[in-house]
């Protein structure tokens, strides 16, 4: 694979993981809605993955090595990989109850980025197993913190 499209898929994929179960967490915490987690999610896969698609896009850019094909694919595979993976944490929502369907998520969402991190790491020096811990410790680091402020936000505010 391009490197190009490697740099677009691994980014669009790791913030389609941590962004949206970090909003269906929150939003599940203080709202226990459907419909609000619902439309968190396809927020996400439309605005978030266009912004990571023009971050990425930016950040080729500035970094001047890159042709303008190169940066472009990068673009590309930064939104699809955002958007279309986003929207593969709808399926639980519409299968299960919500918090069983958030649970579900959180396993699919973290078996993924467990996949995806063994497949960048097995080509790198060093521990596998380390580099699968270290990605999944942040983003179980960023579910909990969110749960927790969803909390707050409910006793807070609601």
């Amino acid at each position: 694979m391009k490197d190009s499209m490697k740099k677009g898929l691994c980014f669009g994929l790791t913030s389609a993981i941590i962004t949206t179960l970090g909003l269906m967490v929150g939003l599940h915490s203080f709202s226990g809605s459907k419909l609000v987690v619902l439309g968190g999610i396809l927020t996400i896969a439309i605005a978030d993955a266009c912004s990571d698609a023009l971050g990425i896009h930016v950040s080729e850019e500035a970094e001047n090595v890159h042709t303008n094909k190169e940066i472009w694919e990068s673009t590309f595979a930064t939104f699809l990989a955002k958007f279309l993976f986003a929207l593969t944490f709808i399926v639980p929502i519409f299968v299960f109850d919500l918090s069983t369907a958030i649970m579900v998520s959180v396993v699919w969402g973290l078996c993924m980025l467990a996949i995806l991190s063994y497949a960048i790491a097995k080509d790198e020096p060093g521990s596998t197993w380390k580099v699968i811990a270290e990605h999944l410790a942040i983003a179980l680091i960023v579910v909990v913190v969110i749960h927790f402020i969803g909390d707050w936000i409910a006793e807070a505010y609601i």
